[in-house]
């Protein structure tokens, strides 16, 4: 069972508009990998080049901030949803 991942509207041009997508993956990084080999650049979207998530990208797992877990490292479960959510700034 793969995994259902939330796209945000500022990255549906890499997914042809779609608001969710599906994948396998045991990791977010490998999750992102895979994201990107279906989406040619998804990943250079929401990752600095040294392959650290960006600062203004938060990922979520059934609602867990993945940054509080392993990171990149942290496992994703079958049938899991994963949100990514682009942090708004203002003033």
């Amino acid at each position: 069972m793969a995994q259902r991942v939330i796209i945000p509207t500022l990255l549906r041009t890499l997914t042809g508009n779609a608001s969710e997508v599906q994948t396998e993956a045991a990791t977010v990084k490998e999750l992102l990998e895979n994201l990107d080999t279906t989406y040619p650049g998804f990943r250079a979207r929401v990752c600095e080049a040294n392959g650290e998530l960006r600062r203004f990208i938060n990922i979520y797992i059934d609602g867990e901030d993945i940054r509080f877990l392993d990171d990149l490292s942290t496992p994703v479960k079958e049938g899991a949803e994963v949100s990514i959510v682009p942090a708004i700034a203002g003033g």
